[in-house]
């Protein structure tokens, strides 16, 4: 090891058989594949100087590596790649200083990393973690990569705790699964943060993934992936950064438990395609007040547990009828959205429905929302739906009298938002009054001051509010006639009132 050391070469102490080199088995290995972590931290920390126009680095296969590993505050400078090696007691590297550190394949009780600083990447592909992962503050200088790792939890119930992480690049977790909690408060990612097929469970606790105010400088993937021959040397068995097309072979992304992305910011976007969550009734998939351009809201819809986008701040949302759940089981109280693009069949009905499961209690707000998108796009028609159902269900929050009201409005001019139906009942109107008044000569006020009795004039001029054509108040209406004088006026008054609403609602949209 000390030799391979100082020319950058592997010291592979391998058995070259796959049953004997499984750093997960149960099978031992002996003393002629182990190394001591005394003596790994004193080559990392005191090592040699390599030999001359070579570079040192630790490079080793197959090793078993007894004791515990620590180097708290120390500075690495050499590469280090360990795989397929085996730890016996927890790596402790808190506060230490890494240029790159791969530990690919390994067997690790517990890595302890509060507070590391990389230059370059941290990889941790297809390890398994006993005890959980700590990266609380660490600092990646470019990716971070734990794909295919399993992570079990610690003895505070998290598989993973980076809060407050930051991860200058990539932070790739495609595959994952973990066993507790994944906490990430606060973290920061540069570029994209995928768990395309990861695993999260948390049957301990209320949440499998925990990461308010997590900030994603572009994407955040938390769909299916693509599963196939991947980059071809065995070790990847699917295709990195590609989301399945329907039809292929894949596995989803699943959540048992709850999931929190409170506040959080995401560049691009947010991908649920394909995802999956299996939550108990008091957990929730949160999204309270997240930012971003884009929420793709395309996976299935969880059985249990409610979805809350309430604050939420969307430019663009796609999504699918059957991906919401039902009544009592949303909030979006304050949700804004520009533009909607559904992904498959989602009808104005269906969209209205959505709404209703939202607010369980009357609120204004997300209906004005839909209707404000949907006449941006150019839908005026399901536009007037989404307000007229709005006043419905405001209907059923007054008092009796208002109530009474609102119904005659909706029978008569359905709440102005179809004017054609109020010209309908005006011609109506005026016909019926002219039928009443056609049939009788009433006498004039004031004798030879008065114009010629026209039934129709009286009646329209009865009917209409606001203009005057010279025939009301010059004629002498009794009995059953001043109810009719007095019904026309009224409705008149309502009818064109109403009217008049519509046209303003008309105006306002242009």
């Amino acid at each position: 090891m000390w030799g391979a050391f100082r020319t950058g070469a592997v010291c592979d102490l391998s058995a070259r058989a796959a049953d004997r080199d499984d750093p997960h088995s149960g099978r031992a290995w002996g003393p002629e594949r182990s190394v001591r972590a005394q003596v790994v931290a004193l080559l990392l920390l005191h090592g040699p100087l390599p030999l001359p126009g070579l570079v040192s680095s630790l490079k080793l296969r197959g090793v078993r590596i007894t004791g515990r590993l620590d180097l708290a505050g120390g500075t690495v400078a050499p590469y280090v790649e360990l795989q397929a090696c085996r730890f016996d007691r927890e790596i402790q590297l808190s506060e230490a200083r890494f240029g790159t550190l791969r530990l690919v394949n390994c067997a690790i009780p517990r890595l302890e990393a509060a507070r590391l600083h990389t230059a370059g990447d941290l990889h941790l592909p297809r390890s398994r973690v006993a005890r959980g992962i700590r990266l609380t503050d660490a600092q990646i200088g470019t990716d971070l990569l734990i794909s295919q790792a399993v992570v079990q939890r610690d003895n505070r119930g998290r598989a993973i705790a980076a809060d407050g992480m930051s991860v200058a690049q990539d932070f790739q977790a495609d595959l994952v699964q973990t066993y507790g909690e994944v906490s990430l408060r606060g973290a920061k990612v540069g570029v994209s943060m995928s768990l395309r097929g990861a695993r999260l469970s948390n049957p301990y606790g209320r949440r499998a993934l925990n990461a308010p105010t997590l900030t994603v400088e572009r994407t955040l993937y938390l769909t299916s992936v693509s599963l196939g021959p991947g980059s071809g040397d065995g070790a990847t068995p699917y295709e990195w950064g590609r989301t399945p097309t329907d039809g292929s072979r894949s596995q989803s992304f699943r959540c048992s438990g709850g999931l929190r992305l409170d506040d959080g910011r995401f560049g691009d976007g947010i991908d649920f395609h394909g995802a999956r969550f299996r939550l108990q009734p008091d957990q929730e998939i949160s999204l309270r007040r997240v930012q971003t351009p884009e929420l793709r809201f395309v996976g299935e819809c969880p059985e249990h547990g409610r979805v809350v986008v309430s604050g939420a701040t969307v430019v663009r949302l796609v999504d699918r009828s059957t991906s919401w759940p039902e009544r009592g089981r949303l909030a979006m109280e304050g949700f804004t959205y520009e533009i909607l693009a559904p992904r498959g069949h989602f009808p104005p009905a269906r969209r209205l429905a959505w709404v209703e499961a939202a607010t369980p209690e009357y609120s204004p707000e997300p209906y004005e929302r839909l209707a404000a998108v949907l006449r941006a796009g150019g839908e005026d028609a399901d536009a007037r739906e989404v307000l007229l159902a709005k006043q419905r269900r405001r209907r059923a929050t007054l008092p009796p009298a208002a109530r009474a009201w609102g119904y005659l409005q909706d029978w008569t001019v359905v709440y102005g938002y179809r004017p054609g139906r109020a010209a309908l009942w005006m011609a109506l109107l005026w016909a019926a009054g002219t039928l009443l008044f056609s049939r009788h000569d009433p006498p004039p006020v004031k004798p030879g001051e008065h114009p010629q009795w026209n039934a129709t004039l009286y009646a329209l001029d009865l009917l209409l509010p606001v203009i005057d054509l010279g025939q009301q108040g010059h004629w002498k209406v009794s009995g059953g006639l001043q109810w009719g004088e007095a019904a026309l006026i009224i409705l008149g008054w309502i009818l064109a009132t109403t009217v008049a609403a519509g046209a303003s609602r008309l105006l306002r949209r242009g």
